[in-house]
């Protein structure tokens, strides 16, 4: 039987593992499902139809499932949240259900960090192995990448995507695509290289991080043609390197939503 604090409120109907600890003061909606060993340490609200993976542990004063700040969708019965397992979501993090616009839904991936005052907004789709740094925020509708790292007080505007790995730097304003692998920051954003570090700790071959780098060079700094056309012929150049066909991908998808990428200075 799961381990719950005489001060906290459970709703009737409220699915909780076995294994699962509710700590003091938690109050969890009688749609909620609450998996297996995750922990709500204290003072946490889970609202509406939201379900928390596995070995998930929230912080107290967390805000999960609450309606979206959405004019008109604030209150929607079909609207939920799905949080995958084993993520760490710290002190006041909030993250919101999703709207009509997105099938109601908004999507957290598994074994994430979600740092003090982080906000994800509704109809989001986050990763696997996101990190989100103290008061990192993201409007409506914005994809993050797996393992993508989200510097303190950045925010990205709504439907924005932001690319496998990529990096963004603190206090910078994210209006446009970030390419996979890329960094950005500033305000507003703008690309300033690719995240090579984070490249080689993933156990990333050096041959393809140099390919990756001279392709980078290639589109976004050099003058053979404009842009578009210096795309197209790294296509064909860098056929057989996966991670540059991610980047280049990840391009014309941008471009073909008509949302724009994050360019270099």
């Amino acid at each position: 039987m799961a381990k719950i604090h005489p001060t906290a409120i459970i709703e009737d109907g409220a699915q909780i593992a076995a294994t699962a600890e509710i700590g003091p003061m938690c109050w969890i909606s009688s749609r909620a499902k609450i998996g297996e060993n995750v922990k709500l340490l204290g003072q946490v609200t889970i609202y509406g139809n939201t379900t928390i993976g596995e070995g998930t542990i929230v912080f107290p004063g967390a805000r999960l499932g609450c309606g979206p700040q959405d004019h008109g969708n604030e209150f929607q019965e079909e609207a939920k949240l799905i949080i995958g397992k084993n993520n760490i979501i710290r002190e006041n993090v909030t993250m919101h259900a999703g709207t009509p616009k997105e099938h109601f839904t908004t999507v957290v991936g598994d074994g994430g960090m979600f740092m003090i005052n982080s906000h994800v907004a509704h109809d989001c789709i986050v990763g696997d192995n996101v990190i989100m740094t103290n008061n990192a925020v993201i409007g409506g509708h914005v994809h993050i990448g797996d393992g993508a790292i989200l510097g303190g007080n950045c925010a990205v505007h709504q439907f924005v995507h932001i690319g496998r790995k990529a990096m963004v730097g603190g206090v910078s304003g994210v209006a446009r695509d970030v390419i996979p692998f890329g960094i950005v920051n500033g305000m507003p954003a703008r690309l300033r290289g690719l995240n090579v570090i984070g490249m080689s700790r993933s156990g990333i071959d050096e041959k393809q991080i140099k390919a990756c780098t001279r392709a980078f060079m290639f589109i976004f700094k050099g003058n053979e043609g404009n842009f578009e056309q210096r795309l197209a012929a790294a296509e064909e150049k860098f056929k057989d390197n996966d991670m540059v066909m991610e980047q280049i991908a990840f391009i014309k998808e941008s471009l073909k939503g008509k949302r724009n990428v994050t360019v270099a200075e």
